[in-house]
C-alpha cells in the first residue's frame, strides 16, 4: 500500500486543493492530507481549525486521512509504510519552490519521493493568501473555496477575527 502524504498550510482550504486531493486520492491508496505549520504567515485559522474544516470537506473520501504536524515533512513521513510526498504546481513559481523542497526531503528520507500535480486551469490563480484578502473585503468566495469553508471565514471576519 502507497500512502501518499499532501502537505500544506491550508489556511483556508481552496478548492484547488480539493481537486489535488480528489485527483490524488484516486491514484493512490491512502492519501494523509497534512496541516503543517508555517512561521513566516499569520494564519487565520488555529491548527485544529483547519484539520476540523478539512475533515468536513474531505467526508466522503473513505481513503483520505486529516492530521497535522510540527515535524519536518520528511520526519512525519516516516510514520508510514511506502510514504510518496504530493505537491499541487499552479505555475513556474510553484514548481521552483517545490523542486527545491523535494530535493531537502530526499535528502533528509533517502526513501521518499514527491509526486507533482499540475493546477487545473480555473485555479491556477487560487491561493488561500488571495482568499483570504479576498474575505477581508467581503467578497464572494464561491468560486474559490467549498461552501462550508466560506462561512467559517465569514464567522471569523465578523467575530473581529
Amino acid at each position: 500500500m502507497i500512502t501518499a502524504i499532501y502537505p500544506g498550510t491550508f489556511d483556508p482550504i481552496t478548492l484547488g486543493h480539493l481537486d489535488i486531493i480528489d485527483r490524488a486520492s484516486k491514484i493512490f491508496d491512502h492519501l494523509v492530507v497534512s496541516v503543517v505549520m508555517n512561521p513566516d504567515k499569520h494564519p487565520l485559522f488555529e491548527i485544529d481549525e483547519r484539520v476540523e474544516l478539512i475533515e468536513k470537506v474531505v467526508k466522503d473520501y473513505p481513503n483520505v486521512e486529516v492530521s497535522s504536524s510540527i515535524e519536518l515533512l520528511a520526519d512525519f513521513a516516516r510514520r508510514y509504510d511506502n510514504p510518496v510526498i504530493i505537491k499541487g504546481l499552479r505555475n513556474h513559481i510553484d514548481y521552483e519552490y517545490e523542486t527545491t523542497m523535494a530535493v531537502f526531503n530526499k535528502k533528509l528520507n533517502p526513501q521518499l519521493e514527491t509526486f507533482f500535480i499540475t493546477a487545473k486551469l480555473e485555479y491556477t490563480y487560487v491561493s488561500s493568501t488571495a482568499v483570504r484578502q479576498l474575505a477581508l473585503y467581503g467578497a464572494d468566495l464561491s468560486d474559490y473555496v467549498p461552501k462550508i469553508v466560506e462561512d467559517e471565514i465569514q464567522k471569523k471576519f465578523q467575530s473581529g477575527r
